[in-house]
Order: structure tokens, then C-alpha cells, then sequence
């Protein structure tokens, strides 16, 4: 056994009775490689020593049946919740509602804003790819062009020639 283990068998057996020579020739044996355990070895056979000279607590005869009827008691009685409100345990909690609110809200936003960006970029891509880009030469004459869709006037000289 270590050292400590032994010390910790022989400090326990010493509470509960007293040391058979086996244990006291092992106690010797400790306290001789360990001086500096015996300091605290006489102050707790002393200690042991002035325990077992104090007299028993009285104990009443009912004192059974009275826990037995305190633990009914604690049964019995219904447990409701109980919050205790204080600045010490309403302080945290709210803190902690507001920082799932705000991570749910950004978490959100950002979803938002992300579905907005696929469908602008889906629209994009469908525009773009639908139609082919014109030509430069159909550019090149697109004023003689815009002009000949623009409905025209009827001259009425020309007309009144004509008749």
C-alpha cells in the first residue's frame, strides 16, 4: 500500500475503535519515514481521545416516529414552482431570452436576405440566357429602326393632293 493509503486505513480505524497491535507497529512504521506526521497524528488522537470521553446525545423515545411523520409531511405536500423573483435570477434569464431573440432574428434576416439574392441571380441567369445578344451592325442602324416602329401621322397635304 502507498504511504497515504496506509495513513488514510489507519487514521479511519482509529475513529471507529481502537488500533490492534498489527496497526500500531504499522503506525510506527509510518511515523518513522514520516516525522512530520506526527504532529498531526497526536492532535488526532487526542482529538479521538476527547470524543469518546463525551457522553451520547439523548435521544427522545419518540424521536422515530417523529422523522417518520416529518418525511409524510414532505410527501404529502404538493410542490408547486416557485420562482424567486430577484434581480439575481431575473437578470440572467432575461439575458439569455433576449440573446436566442436577437440570434433567431439575425439567423432569419440573413436567410431572407440570402433566398433574395438566389432568386435575383436565378432571374438573371434565366434573362441572360434566353436571348441571344444582337449583332453590333443591328445596333449600328437602331435610330433608323426605332424611328420606322413609331406610328405616323397621316399628312393631310399629301391627302388633300390626292383627292
Amino acid at each position: 500500500m502507498k504511504d497515504n493509503e496506509l495513513h488514510s486505513k489507519l487514521r479511519e480505524s482509529s475513529w471507529r475503535r481502537k488500533l490492534t497491535e498489527t496497526e500500531q507497529a504499522e503506525l510506527r512504521a509510518y511515523l518513522a519515514a514520516n516525522p512530520d506526521a506526527r504532529a498531526d497524528w497526536e492532535m488526532e488522537s487526542a482529538l479521538n481521545a476527547a470524543l469518546t470521553r463525551l457522553p451520547d446525545a439523548p435521544v427522545p423515545s419518540n424521536f422515530t416516529a417523529r422523522v417518520l411523520q416529518a418525511v409524510e409531511r414532505e410527501e404529502g405536500r404538493p410542490r408547486a414552482w416557485s420562482w424567486r423573483w430577484n434581480w439575481h435570477t431575473l437578470v440572467p434569464r432575461v439575458a439569455f431570452a433576449a440573446a436566442v431573440i436577437t440570434f433567431t432574428g439575425l439567423a432569419f434576416h440573413h436567410h431572407e436576405i440570402y433566398s433574395q439574392r438566389a432568386a435575383l441571380a436565378r432571374s438573371v441567369a434565366f434573362v441572360t440566357g434566353g436571348q441571344p445578344v444582337p449583332s453590333p451592325e443591328a445596333l449600328e442602324n437602331f435610330d433608323a429602326i426605332r424611328r420606322m416602329s413609331q406610328p405616323q401621322h397621316a399628312d393631310d397635304e399629301l391627302l388633300a393632293l390626292m383627292q
